[in-house]
């Protein structure tokens, strides 16, 4: 079954430790992709596109310095996890292993599955799939050493994701 991305109900989450204190976050607002999904099989794939442009973390100084020296977005508009990995157990995903291309770099990266339900939207009367999704990755990986050691080398990823159905039933 194919479902596309719902951006509306798509965030990518991000939390980093900030001078040792507290924990910064922030997300990225543009999102698209698709998901397949086979439970009988326990196989599936997931595609997601991030405008590195959209990060949001509330303080309009700090997206732009994220922007430039961390994500270098006019070079790398786009970040993707593209993952064809999928761990099941009793039916239901346990996780999902891909790969993360940020910056032009790509590295593996897990995401734990925390759920995945797929139902009838009562609105749009059709399936609709909803996942909670998180990792973990080190941003000098990446290339991304600003800030170290003061900000966190790892990088806590939440991703919610919200899936429509797009083949017939």
């Amino acid at each position: 079954m194919t479902y596309a991305l719902d951006a509306a109900h798509t965030r990518v989450h991000w939390e980093v430790l900030h001078f040792g204190t507290s924990t910064s976050r922030g997300r990225f607002d543009d999102t698209s992709g698709s998901l397949q999904l086979n439970p009988g099989a326990g196989t599936g794939e997931v595609s997601i596109s991030v405008a590195t442009t959209s990060v949001n973390t509330g303080v309009a100084p700090l997206d732009s310095v994220l922007r430039g020296s961390y994500l270098a977005s006019v070079e790398h508009p786009q970040a993707y996890f593209v993952a064809s990995g999928w761990r099941w157990k009793a039916g239901a995903p346990l996780e999902v292993r891909g790969e993360l291309t940020l910056r032009g770099v790509s590295r593996p990266l897990v995401l734990r599955a925390q759920r995945l339900h797929c139902d009838t939207h009562p609105m749009l009367k059709r399936e609709v799939c909803g996942a909670d999704l998180q990792g973990e990755l080190r941003r000098s990986d990446f290339g991304i050493t600003d800030g170290l050691p003061f900000i966190g080398d790892s990088v806590r990823l939440l991703i919610q994701v919200e899936a429509i159905r797009q083949d017939d039933r």
